[in-house]
């Protein structure tokens, strides 16, 4: 009889539910905080940034699904954010980070 190997945290659709919707509300209350476009970029890239830190703990030491959900939806949010920054450079022709 062969051995069977089973993952201790399965990847399961709640958890990654879970972990887009926290996500989603830990970006938008960091989003909310900026004032402007040079605000609410800086403070998305912070807030992502420090979700992809929890996202990393999570995958090495707690859930997967979670960590998948939270990964997503920053990477959503994040392109949302270039999005947002790339027209208003367009439309002013100067770069409005600095």
């Amino acid at each position: 009889m062969r051995p069977s190997y089973r993952e201790p945290n399965p990847v399961t659709g709640a958890g990654v539910a879970i972990g887009a919707v926290v996500t989603f509300a830990w970006l938008l209350l960091f989003g909310l905080v900026g004032r402007d476009v040079p605000g609410y970029a800086w403070w998305t890239l912070l807030a992502g940034g420090l979700a992809w830190v929890a996202a990393s703990v999570l995958v090495r030491h707690g859930d997967r699904g979670v960590a998948t959900g939270v990964a997503i939806v920053t990477a959503g949010g994040w392109s949302i954010a270039a999005a947002i920054v790339a027209v208003r450079w367009a439309q002013a022709g100067d770069w409005p980070l600095w």
